[in-house]
């Protein structure tokens, strides 16, 4: 099992969201970290921005990593959003988002949470898993394949 995997429980996987905006795909996963979680989903949207003011979370390729510590959580939390229509994302290529890997970690992380983000831009690396995650399947399907995903480094 990998990092991602372990955080990520299939029902925080979604395909087709249609979002026009980074604002409205951050509510959208706000909304759905409420739902799951019982975290504001102010909170979630504020945190998000917040870390996004510092620079684009968005990797290239049309994929972004959009992440934020949150008081009072214990442990990360994961989310995937695939869009149905790319959309402007401020990337370093240009390229708008189709596919977003959420993160959020508890307000004193440090080294897990670093490690968590390194094997998720691993994981997004692979040309061939990144491009199946942008187009291939249902919810299901996109979690099985992040399921079976495995870092090129040893987990230790």
């Amino acid at each position: 099992m990998n990092r991602l995997s372990a955080i990520l429980p299939a029902s925080q996987v979604l395909v087709d969201v249609d979002a026009s905006s980074k604002k409205r795909v951050f509510e959208h996963a706000g909304l759905l970290f409420e739902n799951q979680h019982a975290i504001a989903r102010a909170t979630v949207t504020d945190n998000l921005f917040a870390r996004e003011r510092l620079g684009s979370t968005g990797l290239g390729h049309g994929v972004a990593i959009p992440h934020g510590r949150i008081k009072g959580l214990k442990n990360p939390l994961a989310a995937v959003i695939r869009l149905s229509q790319p959309i402007p994302f401020d990337a370093p290529d240009e390229e708008a988002v189709g596919l977003l890997i959420f993160l959020l970690v508890p307000e004193a992380a440090t080294q897990r949470h670093l490690e968590i983000l390194s094997e998720i831009a691993e994981l997004l690396s692979d040309r061939e898993l990144r491009e199946r995650l942008k187009t291939e399947g249902t919810a299901v399907e996109v979690h099985d394949l992040i399921e079976r995903w495995q870092p090129l480094k040893s987990v230790a």
